[in-house]
Parts: structure tokens; C-alpha cells; sequence
């Protein structure tokens, strides 16, 4: 069995006080909860700004920190980009990258997202591959074909179960409370898992997020599709009540 990933996904929210009480109250709980053995992994990316804060705010729980994104360099003149080399120094485990809103806003190709991946693999960092659809791909049927492509083109040969998670967010659903039914999630991830299969030796553990509305009063469902092995959070994940209850839905 996978193990589940609840991963929270800050965005460009939080300010040090504000991040710090957050990360605080899930590294006490997530402490309380080890000693009960608790059945899922939990994962907060919070802005550049607060990662070193957080990290510190985290330490010794069980609670594992990621960043929003990579540069595909492990260094040199590219101002305002961080690297993921830097990014393990001050302490992450994963980082995300090909999020939607990345893609969108800074016109991200899958080539770069498989670079950047490369790179975080590199660094000796998890990478959080995002894929997803538009709602106008979806309209007109594309959806596995464009999840496909997204994922085939987004991963470097580097691609282990150990080192990559996918993360499924159709873009249509991300901040707008519309969920996909759950007929549909498990399609996708059930074509994701074939593609898995195909693709990455021991593809059977390779973790299936989804994203994209999750919250607390969705999340058990969501967590009970077959394939279907963690989730991506998004404006749930800064609240530490909607967040825990989401992980401790888990199956």
C-alpha cells in the first residue's frame, strides 16, 4: 500500500508570524500523532521567505517542509530564481514544480517543468510534478489525452517512485470550490497509474496526488479513490484545523 502525502501548498500567502503559529500547531499535532502511527505523511511549502523560519518551526516532528518551485540551474546569474541545491541547504525535502498557476502566469513548458525536476532530483529533492486540464480541454475531451502528454513530457529519465509525486489538479477546479466527481478523478488517476506503470520502475508506488478544492468536507472521498494517494492543498492548507482534519481523512 502507498503511503499517503497531504501536502500544503501556501502560495503567495503568509507573513512570519502568521506562518510561524501555522507550522507550529501542525508540527504539535503531527508530533502527538506519530506516537499513535499516524497513516498518512504531511508536507507544507510555504513561500521562499518563510522557509527557513518554518523549518525551524518544524523541527523534530514529523512534519516535512518543500518550496513552489526551482530554478533548473544549480547556480548562476538567473536574479530573483533560487536553486534547489539551495533550497535542500536550508532544509526542504520536496519542492513543487509545473504547478498550473507556473505554467499560466510564467508560461512554463513541459520542458522546462522536466527540467526543473531534474534538477530538484539532482539537489536530492522530491519533485511534486503538477499536472492538469483547462476547463475548455475538458469540454472537449482531451483530458486524459492532455494529462498524458503533461506527464510523458514532464518527467526526466531521473523519475523514480522515491524521488516524484504527481500531483493531478485540473485547472479549472483549483480555488473555485468545483470538484470533479469522483468517477472522474479515478479515471485520471487510474490512466495515470497505467502510465506509471509503463514509464517508471515500480510505477505501482508512484504517489497520485490530487488538488484542486480539496477541504475537509470532500477530502474522505476524495482520499478513498482507488489510485488516488494524497492530496495537493491549496487555501485549506492555511488553515490548521481544515488541514489536519484533510490529512486525518486518509483511509
Amino acid at each position: 500500500m502507498v503511503r499517503p502525502l497531504i501536502a500544503g501548498n501556501w502560495k503567495m500567502n503568509g507573513g512570519r508570524a502568521d506562518g510561524l503559529a501555522l507550522a507550529g500547531e501542525l508540527a504539535r499535532r503531527a508530533r502527538r500523532a506519530d506516537a499513535a502511527r499516524s497513516a498518512f505523511d504531511l508536507l507544507v511549502c510555504p513561500p521562499f521567505t518563510l522557509l527557513l523560519a518554518v523549518a525551524e518551526a518544524i523541527a523534530d516532528s514529523p512534519v516535512a517542509l518543500g518550496a513552489q518551485d526551482c530554478h533548473p540551474a544549480a547556480s548562476g546569474a538567473h536574479t530573483g530564481d533560487v536553486a534547489a541545491p539551495m533550497l535542500a541547504g536550508v532544509g526542504c525535502r520536496y519542492v513543487i514544480v509545473g504547478h498550473s498557476e507556473r505554467r499560466a502566469n510564467h508560461g512554463e513548458s513541459d520542458q522546462l517543468v522536466n527540467a526543473k525536476a531534474a534538477a530538484a532530483h539532482a539537489a536530492g529533492l522530491v519533485a511534486i510534478v503538477c499536472i492538469g486540464e483547462t476547463e475548455a480541454e475538458r469540454t472537449d475531451g482531451k483530458t486524459l489525452d492532455v494529462v498524458g502528454r503533461q506527464f510523458e513530457g514532464s518527467l526526466p529519465p531521473s523519475v523514480t517512485p522515491d524521488n516524484t509525486v504527481i500531483a493531478y489538479e485540473p485547472v479549472w477546479a483549483i480555488g473555485s470550490g468545483r470538484v470533479p466527481t469522483e468517477a472522474e478523478i479515478a479515471a485520471v488517476h487510474d490512466h495515470l497509474r497505467t502510465l506509471a506503470r509503463a514509464r517508471v520502475p515500480g510505477g505501482e508506488r508512484l504517489r497520485l496526488l490530487y488538488g484542486g478544492s480539496v477541504k475537509a468536507n470532500n477530502a474522505a472521498g476524495i482520499l478513498a479513490i482507488a489510485n488516488v494517494n494524497g492530496a495537493l492543498v491549496g487555501g485549506a492548507s492555511l488553515n490548521a484545523d481544515d488541514f489536519w482534519a484533510i490529512a486525518c481523512s486518509c483511509p
